[in-house]
C-alpha cells in the first residue's frame, strides 16, 4: 500500500498544475509528461513504473492525477464522503480487482488493475485501491495538502506522530522563515 500512496501523490504532484514551494507550477506536456509519470511511479519504489506510456495513456494518468487531487484535498478538509464519492467513481470507472503478482526475483505482491488491463487503467486502480485502503482505514488523515503558502502540493504523512504538515522540508523552511521574520517585523522576536 505504501507504493500506491506514495506513487499517488507523486502523480499529483507531477501532473497538476497549481503551485509548488512557492511558485506557479504548471504540469508537464508531451514527451516531459510521460518522464514526469516515469518518475512519478518509482517514486514509492523504484523500477515500479514498468514500460512507459504512450500519449493517450499518459492523458489518462493525468486525468486520474486531478481526480485523485480531489481526493487528497478533501481528505485534508476532513470531508471524507466527498473524498469517498470521488474513490469509488474512479474505482468503478477501472474496474479494480485484485490479484497477484510478481517480477522475477522479487516477492509476491497484491496488484489491482484494472478491467482492460492497460498501463494507465492499471495504475488508475491501484492508486485509487490505495487511497481507498488509507481513507477506509487508520489513514484517512495522513492524507494532506502543504500548508506552506503558495503550495498546494500534496502528500502521505508517514511520520511516526501524524503531525506532518508540508510536502518538503523546503517548504517546511519557508513557512519557519516567513514566521520568523513576521514576528521580528512586529517586534516579538
Amino acid at each position: 500500500m505504501r507504493t500506491l500512496l506514495a506513487a499517488s501523490a507523486a502523480l499529483v504532484n507531477a501532473l497538476t498544475d497549481g503551485e509548488a514551494h512557492g511558485r506557479r507550477y504548471l504540469a508537464p506536456d508531451g514527451a516531459e509528461r510521460i518522464e514526469a509519470i516515469r518518475a512519478a511511479l518509482s517514486a514509492g519504489e523504484p523500477g515500479a513504473a514498468g514500460a512507459d506510456p504512450g500519449p493517450g495513456e499518459a492523458d489518462r494518468l493525468a486525468d486520474t492525477a486531478r481526480t485523485l487531487r480531489a481526493v487528497f484535498e478533501a481528505a485534508a478538509a476532513d470531508r471524507l464522503d466527498d473524498a469517498a464519492a470521488a474513490l469509488n467513481a474512479l474505482l468503478r470507472e477501472t474496474g479494480a480487482h485484485p490479484q497477484l503478482g510478481r517480477v522475477p526475483g522479487r516477492p509476491w505482491r497484491v496488484h489491482f488493475h484494472g478491467a482492460d488491463g492497460s498501463f494507465a487503467t492499471d495504475w488508475s486502480a491501484g492508486c485509487a485501491t490505495g487511497l481507498a485502503m488509507a481513507l477506509g482505514g487508520d489513514h484517512a488523515g495522513r492524507l494532506g495538502v502543504c500548508a506552506a503558502a503558495r503550495c498546494d502540493r500534496v502528500y502521505v504523512d508517514t511520520s511516526r506522530n501524524a503531525g506532518r504538515q508540508f510536502c518538503s522540508t523546503a517548504c517546511q523552511n519557508r513557512a519557519k522563515a516567513a514566521a520568523f521574520r513576521a514576528r521580528r517585523a512586529s517586534g516579538e522576536a
